[in-house]
């Protein structure tokens, strides 16, 4: 890397990097930026140099939160607000260079909003990214004063410390001496109340502005503040969450949680990205179930086709089958495939109700996708659960597909 660029080599040390040089850690994390990701930038002495590894994760699973939670719906226009930018105006750079979004970019620190306009200039991207200055006082996700009615994502990377004292007694239990521990101003470190008070006013703003957003997201830096965040989220009754590890090199951990009050479902890599038994009693739940697996020779065109079948079978708001690739999705208004559906609607004819409101084909309660894994001995029947927000339903749903596909 010193080779491709020179003002990274003028910072090694017989072919070493100094990872408490403050200086060098600047230059790397510019280098990296440049190398990865085409960007330039340029990062104040006295602000925090974002280490791109980490950084870039979050982008990457943002991008996995939404593409599970959206019908194949690659055109639509995704625009998100990254509160708290810094000076590297870093996180919309890097959505920018993934995915054909737009950001509108905050902070209440008058150096960084400089900074991150000149960092959004240096990439010709002032058509994308928008910066926007704020005060301490001022809403955290201010829609209305953006003008704008909604937006798919919000993100942010929160101060971890409650105080400066906080700051420098963590510092002190680190093996790095404070003065490098970090580069961070106060203003990028500390907060009243920590890292969970601040997301804590982005929950309470949006349990009133609900879906005008579709996904609430942040980062956090200690453990226990996302445990104590899932509790919240609990307490308000969002049973609709996503949370997730990065793990960058040896030490360093970061957690992100992602809550809507959408009824898209994540996927299961994406909302219980936490393996370890330990997190068992944050997880959400569960989203995708292995509903049986049957015989290689009962056939995976001929178990399709029965798939298909069962799906057409049902009084669905939409279904679609991909017979190549053996998967299928489906859009329910309710428990169709249920004799309580049945015996409703039969009522519902006996009475003399239009079909229109029995049938209301704009609400659907259960959204599901259906795939065939074909292994070596096996097929595997699978089932996501992709829309809804009765856990019930989905489990009814799984525990009649696999009674159907078992059944003669």
């Amino acid at each position: 890397m010193g080779r491709e660029d020179p003002s990274f080599g003028a910072m090694l040390k017989r072919g070493n990097l100094d990872f408490n040089d403050p200086a060098a850690m600047m230059q790397l994390t510019k280098t990296l930026l440049k190398r990865d990701f085409g960007l330039e930038v340029e990062l104040p002495e006295d602000r925090l140099r974002p280490p791109v590894p980490n950084r870039h994760n979050y982008i990457l699973w943002l991008k996995g939160l939404l593409d599970s939670t959206t019908y194949d719906d690659s055109d639509r226009k995704v625009v998100g607000l990254d509160i708290g930018t810094g000076a590297s105006c870093i996180y919309p750079l890097l959505g920018c260079t993934q995915r054909l979004w737009s950001f509108f970019a905050t902070d209440i620190d008058p150096k960084s909003i400089n900074c991150a306009k000149k960092n959004v200039e240096l990439n010709n991207l002032q058509n994308r990214i928008s910066v926007v200055a704020r005060t301490p006082q001022d809403r955290l996700v201010p829609l209305d004063e953006l003008g704008v009615d909604s937006l798919v994502f919000v993100m942010t990377n929160p101060p971890f410390y409650t105080s400066e004292k906080d700051m420098v007694d963590s510092a002190k239990q680190k093996s790095r001496p404070p003065s490098t521990a970090c580069t961070g101003a106060p203003v990028e470190m500390v907060t009243a109340g920590g890292e969970v008070s601040f997301v804590g006013r982005m929950l309470e703003e949006s349990l009133v502005l609900r879906e005008r957003v579709q996904w609430y997201t942040s980062m956090f830096g200690k453990q226990s503040s996302l445990e104590e965040f899932v509790g919240v989220l609990r307490e308000k009754a969002i049973d609709n969450y996503a949370i997730t590890e990065f793990v960058q090199g040896n030490k360093t951990r970061r957690w992100a949680i992602a809550w809507s009050f959408g009824p898209m479902r994540p996927s299961e890599e994406v909302a219980r990205g936490m393996k370890a038994a330990v997190w068992k009693k944050i997880l959400p739940v569960a989203v995708e179930s292995e509903v049986v697996n049957l015989p290689l020779d009962t056939g995976a065109g001929k178990l399709g086709d029965k798939v298909h079948e069962l799906m057409s079978s049902l009084e669905l708001i939409s279904c679609q089958w991909n017979r190549e690739k053996l998967v299928g999705v489906g859009r329910a208004r309710g428990n169709v495939w249920s004799r309580a559906w049945r015996r409703k609607k039969a009522r519902e004819e006996r009475e003399g109700k239009p079909v229109d409101v029995m049938m209301d084909s704009e609400v659907c309660a259960f959204g599901f996708e259906i795939a065939l894994r074909v292994g070596r001995e096996s097929i595997s029947v699978l089932c996501r659960w992709r829309e809804g927000h009765d856990q019930a339903m989905f489990e009814s749903f799984c525990g009649f597909l696999k009674t159907r596909v078992t059944t003669a």
